[in-house]
């Protein structure tokens, strides 16, 4: 949350003790009532989380049941790769940022299972997670260095090493405005050595790491600071939320007997606590959170200038206002928001959308296209205009792709039509040798982008003027498997020749050395976009895109 300049006194000897902080009255619609609808929320967490969440000890599981939240959570041994294990704070790049990362949040986001023992009162309202809480262990406020120092890359627990971390994963939150992300604290010590420095670091997150933050969807609450003293709270209370850290010496007050797990009275109240201060997080972020991640925010700078002008061609004049100067349809520079992830087929089947920045053609991040596609299943990243869009007059579309694999087929996908009357076409690419080591540029006339055959009119071109949708995927045949990457960038239409800047869309003989072009699109696959395919890869390859344009369409209707 972005935190407000100002703060009101509600105490006059907050002045001369200090440790007590209130925010201001909160804003119309920040209240602590519980979302009217069940919301998904996930935890990753380990033992304390465990214990934090069972009945009978926090009660906090059933609790957020009864706040109409519908909880799952992950634990030791969770996920791809068995992720869960890592809940470390020098481990969550690897969840959020890492080359992985499309991998384990897909996963995470998808995630409607128990790890934990707690009653759900809600049933399970369907569709991904819409808030993720993390949580690293108490052995996390072992922190070394000093309470004040700046953030630094450094590979072990430290102050400055953790500060590091979270600016890193905030990088990404800010590509995800459509999940709210709930930071917990790691819980405190009896050890006195770092107590200090963990006091710190959370006051930190709580007041300074997201002051210059632009959004809503990210939050901290202080686990740690509610177990260091009765008189220590992080929660809502009469009208404003009151942050008190001043009382105890910063180690765990709610130890169990000498152990450093919370014993029942202090989770239940972190519960206590905490819930009002997730229903304030949330009312707060959904009074401007978008429904699903942002249509045009990536690809569209407010400073760019609408294109207006008329293309011609027989299907009349286009609409190319929601795009950037020179027909980019996406660059990915603000991340891939635009763009979703859809699959099916067989149930171990994964396919992960996600930006990439340790790939990239003409910036700092590419579409990343992550997949193991089991026998007779698909998987796609589809982005839909709507009815905002009309590529009359256009020529085609461009980009530049890499594979993981030399070989790879994928599919360019373009759909047009009604939820009722869907129309979808196809054209597939076998990734270039040369494109597992550099750049590969592709021009694809939308006379090689051709009807599917189960549709009437099959074999025909798209008309460019119906288009409401483009994706690129995978799909398999009986007994075939495909597993690997392929990287997208800079995402054109051909045919917008120039803008007023006077910029001109990449051609072979302009692109840089690294890339190798392709000399047509359709030579990769001859004759009617596949005769070196099987038919039955040919035909499963365009299914699967038209399956996920039915999908796509729909869920965003």
């Amino acid at each position: 949350m972005k935190r407000k300049p100002w703060y009101i006194l509600i105490i006059a000897i907050a002045l001369l003790v200090g440790g007590l902080r209130a925010e201001p009255t909160l804003a119309q619609g920040e209240t602590p009532t519980p979302p009217a609808e069940p919301v998904k929320l996930v935890f990753i967490h380990h033992s304390c989380g465990e214990n934090w969440l069972t009945d009978g000890d926090g009660d906090l599981g059933r609790t957020l049941s009864e706040n109409n939240y519908f909880v799952s959570d992950t634990n030791y041994g969770w996920g791809p790769d068995s992720i869960g294990d890592a809940t470390d704070i020098p481990e969550w790049p690897q969840w959020f940022t890492g080359p992985e990362s499309a991998r384990y949040t897909n996963a995470l986001y998808n995630e409607s299972g128990q790890n934990s023992s707690y009653t759900r009162t809600i049933s399970d309202p369907g569709g991904e997670n819409r808030i993720i809480m993390f949580k690293s262990c108490f052995p996390n406020s072992n922190l070394e260095g000093n309470p004040n120092d700046p953030p630094a890359s450094e590979p072990d627990y430290s102050v400055g090493g953790a500060k590091y971390v979270y600016n890193n994963i905030l990088a990404y939150f800010g590509t995800r405005p459509d999940k709210l992300f709930i930071v917990i604290t790691a819980p405190a010590v009896q050890d006195r050595t770092y107590a200090q420095n963990a006091r710190a670091f959370n006051e930190w997150l709580v007041n300074d790491w997201l002051a210059d933050y632009p959004y809503h969807n990210v939050a901290v609450w202080d686990f740690h600071n509610i177990l260091t003293h009765p008189d220590n709270h992080h929660r809502y209370q009469d009208g404003i939320i009151e942050y008190t850290t001043n009382h105890g010496n910063g180690t765990l007050y709610y130890d169990s007997d000498g152990d450093n797990h919370p014993r029942r009275e202090g989770n239940q109240k972190a519960t206590a606590e905490f819930v009002p201060m997730l229903n304030i997080f949330y009312n707060r972020w959904m009074a401007d959170a978008p429904a699903s991640p942002p249509e045009t925010e990536e690809e569209t700078p407010a400073d760019v200038p609408e294109i207006e002008e008329d293309m011609g061609g027989e299907s009349g004049g286009n609409n190319l206002a929601g795009f950037a100067p020179g027909g980019v349809i996406a660059d990915f520079e603000a991340g891939t928001n635009n763009w979703e992830a859809f699959w099916g087929g067989g149930a171990d089947t994964t396919f992960a959308c996600s930006p990439s920045q340790s790939v990239a053609h003409g910036g700092g991040i590419s579409l990343s296209l992550e997949f193991e596609i089991t026998p007779e299943s698909w998987g796609t990243c589809s982005r839909s205009f709507g009815g905002e869009a009309n590529f009359a007059g256009t020529q085609g579309i461009s980009f530049y792709y890499r594979s993981s694999v030399p070989g790879l087929v994928f599919d360019v996908d373009a759909n047009g039509g009604t939820d009722e009357n869907r129309t979808s076409y196809y054209h597939q690419i076998e990734a270039a040798p040369e494109s597992v080591d550099a750049w590969v540029y592709v021009e694809l006339p939308w006379e090689q982008v051709l009807r599917v055959e189960w549709e009437e009119n099959a074999g025909t071109p798209v008309d460019p003027a119906q288009i409401n949708g483009i994706a690129f995927g995978v799909g398999t045949a009986t007994g075939e498997s495909k597993s690997g990457i392929i990287w997208i960038d800079d995402v054109r239409l051909l045919g917008v020749e120039t803008v007023e800047s006077g910029e001109e869309l990449p051609s072979e003989e302009s692109a840089p050395e690294e890339v190798v072009p392709e000399e047509a699109a359709s030579e990769e696959v001859e004759d009617s976009g596949g005769s070196s395919l099987c038919p039955g890869s040919m035909a499963l390859g365009a299914m699967t895109m038209a399956l996920a344009g039915v999908v796509f369409f729909r869920r965003r209707s």
